[in-house]
Order: C-alpha cells, then structure tokens, then sequence
C-alpha cells in the first residue's frame, strides 16, 4: 500500500478560509514565525492549523503527527536541513526536544 501524498492529505485537512496567517509563539508568548496563508506556504498553515485545532497548541504528539501530515516533503526535509523550515520546526520538537510552541490564528478581518 502506498503512502498518502501531501497534496491528497490537504484536501482532508480543515479549510483556512479566513485565516490570514498564523503567529507561532514561544513558551513566554513571544512571537517566533509567522506563516502567512499565501502560496508557498498555505499548506503549511492548513498543517499547522490542523494541528493547534487538534492539539491546542505544538508539543511532541502534535510535532509527531505534523510530520506524518507533511508526508514525501517530511523525508526531503530531512535530506536537505533549511529547505523546509515549517517541518524543521516539527522535527526538532518532534525528535530533538525543542520546546513546543503555542499558536496565534490571526482571522482575516483582524
């Protein structure tokens, strides 16, 4: 049986209709990244989104299924450190015991 792709994987996660972007935020609450709802990185913000519906916010669990959200590009960022800095973000909460971060949604009439 053959793994799910990225883009397959998407089309089941919540829409981000309305959500400009979304803040990542440290421990203290201080703002990190933003991940603006954008191409190039809307998928990442459907991911992410899906993930602090889930889990209210990004420990090792939600880090975890992240990256089995990411599919193919989870492996590529492996290969290549930097290329895909929203999944770098999960493999070192995931698997390096970075701290887990908390989420801002910022809607899109705010």
């Amino acid at each position: 049986m053959s793994q799910a792709l990225f883009k397959d994987i998407l089309d089941t996660l919540p829409a981000t209709d309305g959500i400009d972007a979304i803040v990542l935020l440290d421990a203290g609450g201080e703002p990190l990244v933003r991940l603006d709802n954008k191409p190039g990185t809307a998928g990442s913000v459907r991911v992410y989104n899906a993930l602090v519906k889930r889990f209210g916010h990004i420990d090792r669990q939600a880090a975890r299924e992240g990256l089995a959200l990411y599919a193919e590009h989870t492996a590529d960022a492996r290969d290549n450190p930097g290329k895909h800095p929203n999944i770098d973000r999960l493999l070192a909460i995931a698997e390096a015991g970075a701290p887990g971060l908390r989420a801002r949604i910022v809607l899109s009439d705010e």
